[in-house]
């Protein structure tokens, strides 16, 4: 099924449906973090193995200021700087984050920190506050191929098996990138 509803879109997560979606750089699957069935249905779609962990995508810092626990002040403001005083067109940041213990182990993979974001695109925004809360965000792609940029590459990809909300991608080229907030490392450039 392919819509334009935000709310038609936060009802199917809730009802442990796969939504492809398109984010700030490429389009993402995505569905409710706590429902494992949904999850180990992207991970099929993907042919993805569960070891990887993925992002969990958040429209606002409230809705993951609890992992915030055990980082510096400094730290903090950082993470929250780089959420919020980008333009439309620059690169978004995912930070590994120490992980609360109601993060599910499948979201983390074999990792003991969780990769969050809060995005600034519009559509991911308004859908993270219908759902009401973070939701799942991988590349909507199989393992080993190109993310997809457009609804028709999605669909190529996925075909009927999922439904999509259909939207325009930000204006960033490249996926986010990725920072350890914990140690400064950077895990993708």
């Amino acid at each position: 099924m392919i819509t334009t509803s935000v709310a038609e879109a936060a009802t199917l997560l809730n009802k442990g449906d796969v939504l492809a979606y398109p984010t700030e750089a490429v389009w993402g699957l995505g569905c409710d973090p706590y429902n494992e069935q949904a999850f180990l249905e992207i991970l099929r779609l993907k042919q993805r193995p569960i070891e990887k962990g993925v992002i969990l995508l958040a429209g606002h810092i409230s809705q993951v200021e609890h992992l915030f626990a055990g980082l510096s002040d400094e730290t903090k403001a950082q993470i929250i700087d780089s959420w919020t005083n980008r333009g439309p067109a620059e690169r978004a940041t995912t930070w590994l984050l120490p992980a609360s213990c109601d993060i599910p182990t499948w979201i983390k993979g074999q990792h003991p920190k969780v990769a969050v974001r809060v995005t600034t695109h519009p559509l991911c925004v308004a859908l993270c506050q219908a759902f009401g809360g973070f939701i799942v965000s991988t590349s909507a792609n199989p393992a080993g191929l190109e993310p997809a940029r457009s609804l028709q590459d999605a669909m190529n990809y996925f075909g009927e098996e999922l439904n999509y909300l259909n939207g325009d991608l930000g204006m960033s080229q490249k996926p986010s990138r990725i920072l350890d907030a914990v140690t400064g490392e950077v895990i993708r450039d």
